[in-house]
């Protein structure tokens, strides 16, 4: 009786079991059968390949490229890149306080945070580290960064290059806080302005601190900037929007194929400020926690958006803890803002980005009644063209042409100061000069439909007959573009001012140079001082 009993509840788990899995997965037994094949695949390659193999390497290989045909946030992590994302969560690390550039042979140094222990030991953006205690950078196989980072109050000696010299300086580590809130000012016309550059655990409590600072100085208005600001914890985000929005209200809320993750976030407590005047600033690299505080409180009419499109990363990871310490950070949903858009710009398939078409964009109304779209990012109620960056300025960003000339500039202007810096015309040819001595090439789609038409024409023997049409068009479009380099000579004149200035006086500069001469900043203050405007714009 007693094992028929046991058979019983034994049959009934299995039952339940299964079809739990089946609810959760209807193709779970296609799972385990791949994952078998998989398994004798792997051991029989490694047992029987002609040629040496290492077991780890092959799986990495395999698992990256099994999450190559999924959206680019679902990835694997090992312990070390574990302990990274735990340090951009948190803001606190134990290091030097540097931003780098790996290169072969040497560690770039790219920004400095003030005070930090690379700040102390004197590090200046610009060096090259050639060795770190008694390894040579361009001996180290693996990633040469990871030298830096030790116990605090640890010291270690730095052999760099700094222009034209070589020296040696001795580094004690520490504990670096990085600043959720860099930067915050009160402007003219009692404008406070706030700049929040990640969503760290300490991002809404930050963000307080500064609004009510700038509230006890006079502050009757606020500008939030969250350009270039890459996101971080969703939870975040709604505190941060819970400053100007009242108890209660939905932020945000996701959608997932799994019941479970489908879950709406409200704000929990009292909000600062629910009348304050408020204008957020966004650009193209303002994605995630950024979308979600710019697109609530647009579709709230809680405030006024200004800059230029954000970058449009709608979806939602968590991770899950694999063996031996690793994790996969999955993508389980996607979020939307309050009027029920999703942001998200771009769908995935088979690994290939495809960009929503513009015609395909759904409308959404806000609180009063304005039209916003998805399928984009979120779009600005007030769009700045200055804020733009075109391919040809993103490519020349990418290969560090900006950062490289700013370093030279410096360098070989000896007792520059913050205060005699003048950008001018000259500088920028200067720059131009500068990129064609390193052989600047800009490759566009066009440049790589003739490189097909090339291939394809040699292949049929059709080159020889047009050739000559071939040259005509590569001469046609290489004007093009040195007309283009030359259309973007005011987008170069404001990267290479916040280069040089960064160089001399580190990101505060930066920020006090934006609220002299910010074109966005310079907008979002006349918006918000002409009340009738402003109502107007949030369908008041």
């Amino acid at each position: 009786m007693i094992k028929r009993i046991k058979l019983v509840v034994l049959t009934a788990i299995i039952a339940v079991t299964s079809y739990g899995f089946t609810t959760y997965k209807n193709d779970f037994f296609e799972i385990a059968k791949q994952i078998e094949i998989f398994t004798n695949l792997y051991k029989e390659v490694n047992m029987n390949y002609v040629d040496e193999v290492n077991p780890a390497d092959l799986m990495n290989t395999a698992i990256e490229a099994m999450l190559e045909d999924l959206d680019p946030y679902t990835v694997y992590w090992n312990e070390q890149e574990i302990q990274n994302a735990r340090i951009r969560n948190s803001g606190n690390y134990t290091g030097i306080g540097a931003d780098i550039i790996s290169k072969s042979d040497a560690i770039l140094i790219k920004n400095i945070i003030k005070a930090s222990p690379a700040d102390k030991a004197g590090l200046k953006i610009g060096d090259e580290i050639l060795k770190i205690g008694d390894i040579q950078v361009k001996d180290y196989n693996e990633d040469a960064g990871e030298l830096l980072k030790g116990a605090p109050d640890s010291e270690v000696v730095l052999e760099l290059k700094r222009h034209t010299t070589t020296k040696k300086i001795t580094l004690k580590r520490g504990v670096v806080n990085l600043k959720a809130v860099p930067f915050y000012k009160l402007l003219e016309d009692n404008t406070g302005y706030i700049v929040l550059s990640q969503f760290t655990r300490s991002a809404s409590s930050e963000v307080i601190e500064a609004f009510q600072d700038l509230k006890t100085k006079g502050a009757t208005q606020i500008v939030l900037d969250l350009r270039n600001n890459p996101g971080g914890l969703l939870s975040e985000a709604v505190n941060v929007s819970n400053v100007f929005i009242e108890k209660g209200t939905t932020v945000t809320f996701t959608k997932s194929a799994i019941e479970k993750y489908n879950q709406t976030y409200a704000t929990q407590n009292k909000a600062l400020d629910t009348e304050i005047p408020v204008a957020v600033l966004i650009n193209e690299n303002s994605a995630s926690a950024s979308e979600i505080v710019s697109g609530s409180l647009q579709d709230l009419d809680r405030g006024v958006v200004i800059g230029s499109r954000s970058f449009g990363k709608g979806l939602v990871q968590r991770p899950k803890k694999l063996n031996y310490g690793t994790q996969a950070k999955i993508t389980i949903s996607r979020y939307y803002t309050p009027s029920g858009r999703c942001i998200q710009a771009l769908d995935y398939l088979n690994g290939k980005s495809i960009r929503k078409n513009k015609d395909g964009y759904t409308e959404f109304k806000t609180k009063n009644g304005r039209s916003v779209y998805d399928g984009g990012g979120v779009r600005p109620d007030i769009e700045v063209d200055v804020e733009k960056e075109s391919e040809l300025v993103k490519d020349v960003i990418k290969k560090n042409l900006i950062f490289d000339f700013a370093n030279t500039y410096v360098n070989e202007n000896e007792g520059l100061t913050l205060e005699s810096f003048k950008m001018n015309t000259s500088i920028i040819n200067d720059f131009k000069k500068f990129i064609q001595k390193r052989d600047f090439e800009f490759e566009t789609k066009t440049d790589q439909k003739i490189k097909e038409l090339e291939q394809m024409a040699t292949t049929e023997k059709f080159l020889k007959s047009i050739e000559s049409s071939l040259v005509e068009l590569k001469e046609t479009l290489q004007k093009e573009k040195e007309n283009l380099l030359e259309e973007e000579s005011e987008t170069f004149q404001r990267l290479l001012t916040e280069a040089i200035i960064r160089k001399l006086g580190y990101d505060e500069a930066v920020y006090n140079y934006y609220t002299r001469e910010g074109e966005v900043i310079k907008q979002a203050i006349q918006t918000l001082n002409d009340k009738a405007k402003y109502k107007e714009i949030l369908g008041f």
